[in-house]
């Protein structure tokens, strides 16, 4: 971890790819990372954890099974823990997630898994001059 400041701008402008968080810092036993995104993620749900999503730009649409949460530049929302959703963007954002190390980003529980989807735990952020490798866990 970097003792150095972030900035999300730097971050979210050293990668392309979509669905495919980058950690750019660690909160205790919890990862923040960023991702580009952009059309449908898949059905999938956390059984041991919430998962927490701020709109960094553009608009995020998170389907759950009785409803869809549309959200803004600005907006947050939390997914609560064995809750089925789709997350979806049809013209594109920039979000922030909250979770613990580790959580993959299609859940324990999910669809199929599409090609596209990068199905990780998050990558590290590759900053000039900032480590985003993990720390050693016990």
């Amino acid at each position: 971890m970097s003792d150095l400041p972030i900035s999300l701008t730097a971050a979210l402008a050293s990668f392309d790819a979509l669905w495919s968080p980058r950690i750019v810092t660690r909160v205790n036993n919890y990862d923040v990372r960023v991702a580009k995104v952009q059309g449908e993620h898949l059905w999938h749900a956390h059984d041991d954890t919430d998962e927490f999503f701020l709109v960094l730009d553009g608009e995020l649409r998170i389907a759950l099974r009785d409803r869809t949460v549309v959200l803004a530049k600005g907006d947050v929302f939390t997914v609560p823990r064995g809750t089925e959703h789709k997350p979806s963007s049809p013209g594109g954002a920039q979000i922030l997630m909250f979770e613990p190390t580790g959580t993959p980003t299609v859940g324990d529980r999910h669809e199929e898994i599409p090609e596209q989807v990068d199905a990780t735990t998050g990558h590290a952020l590759r900053l000039p001059g900032v480590s985003s490798s993990p720390r050693p866990t016990v």
